[in-house]
């Protein structure tokens, strides 16, 4: 599933394509995981005012309200500028916005993802309400960070996967930040003293700019807006990696399974 990094890769990706353009219309494949929830006349017209994301979610901002889109576990959006040789949308093309600067298109092959549509004025939607902090943002410092875990007997690396505690971290950026900040991702979340909190903040916020450094990961389907792929998935610490040597101490990467989830860890260097 695209995580955070991938989603901010192809926001970086597109802001300045959809900046002012405005909708002519859209076209709709198969289903996705939720309908649009409008139609194409509602659109028509609008011009998009920015892109913007938060935490797995891109949200394009129009007057009159935000189309919120979820990548779901294998979607990726290709823009194709007014002027370039715009095929008709292929098999897994589900959803196509038309503007006067040329296309966006979401690619699904699973159609887990979506595109929704959310009126100004509303109630924040139930996608977006539980949010937890954006990890690159000025909100998340590690004394807030701390506040959140404590009481929790829960193993850190599922935790971070809870959206309501920091936004956006998948299972990739999980283990690595756990591996960076010598964590075992057993270690119950609450017994993480104030110190060693602060370190895991700040290596999750070095582990995501790295990856959106280095375009994020392509692991199944993720492809940028552009068609070139993320290279982060090459230079993995434990992630993927059971049974090689770990990049610091030469003891092979142990994989666990937690939450339905394969965990990837150092024994030596996460010790509990």
């Amino acid at each position: 599933m695209p995580e955070l990094p991938e989603v901010e890769v192809t926001r970086l990706g597109l802001a300045d394509a959809l900046r002012g353009a405005r909708i002519t219309g859209l076209r709709q494949g198969k289903p996705l995981r939720w309908p649009l929830g409008c139609t194409a006349q509602e659109l028509a017209g609008q011009r998009i005012e920015r892109l913007d994301r938060r935490g797995k979610y891109l949200l394009l901002k129009l007057p009159a309200g935000d189309l919120i889109v979820h990548l779901g576990m294998s979607g990726s959006l290709r823009w194709i500028a007014a002027g370039d040789d715009a095929s008709a949308p292929g098999a897994h093309e589900h959803f196509v916005l038309q503007t006067d600067r040329g296309q966006l298109r979401l690619r699904d092959p699973r159609r887990f993802g979506a595109v929704i549509w959310h009126p100004t004025g509303s109630p924040p939607h139930a996608l977006l309400a539980r949010l937890g902090p954006e990890p690159l943002g000025a909100e998340f410092d590690a004394a807030q960070f701390h506040r959140r875990l404590h009481g929790r007997h829960a193993a850190i690396k599922p935790l971070l996967l809870d959206q309501s505690i920091v936004a956006g971290i998948g299972n990739i950026y999980a283990c690595e930040a756990l591996f960076r900040a010598a964590i075992h991702p057993e270690t119950p979340a609450g017994s993480l003293s104030p110190r060693r909190c602060s370190r895991l903040a700040a290596e999750i916020r070095a582990t995501l700019a790295d990856a959106v450094a280095a375009g994020g990961s392509s692991l199944r389907d993720f492809a940028h807006a552009d068609g070139e792929l993320g290279h982060f998935q090459l230079d993995t610490r434990v992630y993927g990696r059971a049974g090689q040597p770990c990049r610091v101490c030469s003891t092979p990467v142990v994989q666990i399974t937690q939450g339905q989830r394969s965990t990837y860890f150092c024994s030596r260097c996460q010790r509990r």
